[in-house]
């Protein structure tokens, strides 16, 4: 967290470390010694979750009930929450919530200090926690922070548990099983589990067909690619060590299905079709490598997605149900970022009008559904993410979502919804849904006049036709950036010419110019939306008159959320209507009900 403080008459910028405390603590600073001999220093009060707070919630996937608990249960308790998310160890405090409290731990009283270097002592990377003892109910109880570590930890004895969530919805200790250490370690980005050696796979092991097929694409995205051998090929996609030896990733890109049974028993995608009733029309299951499951699976859905057409003045659009782009983001995200060191497969499904597109593995580190469109790229996979890029099979830049996003819009059709991912998996669906036949139109119009629209733009006009007008802070939820950001992509669109800004401050809302409601083939919304504003307004005027006699210019200006010289067009039309008058002149002037 940043922070500026007034140090020797100058403003210095100070990194800001929380103090994990279940209440109102004060922030450390992580200072320079450079700063620290000049003795800066800083208090910042900041309210965190309080312990009663903690508690209320019961156990949870980060929070930790424990009556007591033995040095050892005590490590390996911290152990667990870290290979979870990190989160908070209570102990003194029952499962149901019920405090006992504990006893002390070090003679007569309970050393925070000592907790934490015994927690430091007993696991292994050393974990650095933060604890302290509260009085609840005249019992102590001890409450520590866990972080999230860099990397699986483990007890000093040699144990490795992990936090999951049990059937019944429940949070327990579970032991790492071999498979799931690969999985964790490529979450935490610690190590590409692509980049896993096999000793006993050769390049004589590997589909020849799958490399050339490799090497066509790569004509269209990374030309050198296509004139390697396939020993270089392979070192150049760091599928091959520097002794030589084949990874997993060369079996997932160019493995026979016999290498990918032997090597990666895991990997499987299957394509299904079901009606409306969830009759199955087709069901499909490919165990090939990753390149030509794209392409086969891209291939499967074709027929699944027909086509409107639109009358678009000289010329005619094709609306496909779902975006092709989109179609082949979504597959090649799921076979790029999925777990293959768990069991399950990538599944692709037509379900009604609806296309679904699931992977096991959750999002990986650092990434949610409320920011897909702004986070920094992560991939599981990083090796396998870069050989789909350089062969033109996604997105180059890590935006693919983006590109999702804009060409469903571009369509006029539905975004995408993620809301049934979990931590385990990932599920993007793409609804069918009617078109927005005029966006469509507006939309490929402006490209061919060589003024592309991008995701912002596309984003506001789907909202404003639907909603009328926006706001920033809604324009933020939909950009998923501050609400500052939000403001001034808004005032950038005012200054293209697409939006309207009407009122003033946290009141300001935006909508369609008239111009843009022209080209859209809706100049009445215009007169609609500009007739409900305005009725609003008089309204507003007029019961503030009825209920304190009079208003003025500025009055009218903070109730309207209006500019003066709008307030004074509002006060203005409604004296020609008759339905205030004017008293006084200029500065002075205040309008009564007749």
């Amino acid at each position: 967290m940043q922070a500026n403080v007034l140090q020797q008459g100058r403003t210095v910028s100070l990194q800001l470390e929380i103090l994990h405390a279940p209440e109102c603590k004060v922030m450390r600073t992580a200072l320079s010694p450079a700063l620290m001999r000049k003795r800066a220093c800083i208090v910042v009060w900041m309210q965190v979750p309080g312990i009663e707070e903690l508690i209320s919630q019961g156990e949870t996937y980060q929070i930790e009930f424990k009556s007591d608990a033995s040095d050892d249960e005590l490590a390996e308790a911290v152990v667990c929450l870290a290979n979870g998310d990190g989160g908070w160890l209570l102990i003194g405090v029952a499962n149901d919530g019920s405090i006992d409290g504990t006893p002390p731990r070090h003679g007569d009283s309970t050393d925070p200090r000592r907790i934490e270097a015994l927690i430091a002592n007993k696991t292994s990377p050393a974990l650095r926690v933060e604890a302290q003892v509260e009085v609840l109910s005249d019992n102590d109880v001890i409450v520590i922070h866990v972080p999230r570590p860099r990397s699986i930890v483990a007890t000093t004895s040699g144990k490795y548990v992990r936090r999951a969530i049990d059937v019944d919805g429940k949070p327990q200790c579970r032991p790492i099983l071999p498979h799931e250490v690969h999985a964790r370690v490529a979450e935490l980005g610690s190590r590409d589990l692509s980049a896993f050696p096999l000793a006993d796979l050769s390049v004589r092991d590997l589909d020849a067909t799958e490399l050339d097929r490799f090497r066509s694409l790569a004509e269209s995205g990374d030309e050198v690619l296509a004139t390697l051998s396939e020993e270089e090929l392979l070192s150049a996609l760091g599928f091959r060590t520097v002794e030589g030896v084949l990874t997993l990733g060369a079996a997932l890109l160019f493995g026979t299905p016999d290498v990918l049974r032997t090597f990666v028993p895991t990997h499987s995608t299957v394509f299904q079709a079901l009606d409306e009733h969830d009759a199955v029309r087709a069901n499909r299951r490919l165990q090939v490598p990753l390149i030509r499951a794209m392409v086969e699976l891209s291939e499967t859905i074709r027929p699944y997605n027909p086509e409107e057409e639109v009358d678009d003045g000289l010329f005619r659009l094709g609306l496909p149900r779902y975006s092709e782009i989109a179609i082949r983001e979504l597959i090649g995200n799921a076979l790029v970022h999925r777990d293959y060191s768990i069991n399950g497969e990538i599944r692709v499904a037509i379900e009604g009008a609806t296309l679904s597109v699931s992977n096991p593995g959750g999002f990986p580190a650092g990434i949610r559904i409320d920011n897909l469109l702004t986070t920094p790229p992560q991939a599981r996979n990083p090796l396998i993410a870069d050989a789909f890029k350089r062969a033109g099979l996604v997105e180059r830049v890590g935006r693919g979502i983006n590109r999702v996003y804009r060409n469903q819009l571009a369509l006029g059709r539905p975004l995408p919804d993620f809301s049934r991912s979990t931590r385990d998996w990932v599920e993007a669906r793409l609804p069918a849904g009617p078109a927005d036949r005029e966006l469509a139109a507006f939309t490929a119009l402006s490209a061919r006049e060589g003024r592309p629209l991008d995701l912002h733009a596309l984003q506001v006009l789907r909202e404003v036709r639907a909603e009328g007008r926006i706001t920033s802070v809604r324009a933020g939820h939909l950009f998923q950036v501050s609400r500052d950001e939000a403001r001034w992509i808004l005032s950038s669109l005012v200054e293209r010419g697409f939006l309207e800004a009407l009122g003033q401050g946290r009141g300001r809302a935006y909508h369609l110019t008239a111009a843009l409601y022209r080209e859209l083939g809706e100049s009445a919304a215009y007169v609609r939306t500009r007739g409900c504003d305005r009725i609003q307004q008089e309204q507003m005027v007029l019961t503030y008159v009825g209920e304190h006699g009079s208003i003025t210019r500025s009055d009218a200006a903070e109730l309207c959320r209006l500019k003066p010289d709008q307030a004074s067009r509002l006060l203005r039309r409604m004296v020609q209507q008759g339905r205030l008058e004017m008293t006084g002149s200029r500065r002075t002037a205040r309008y009564r009900s007749p």
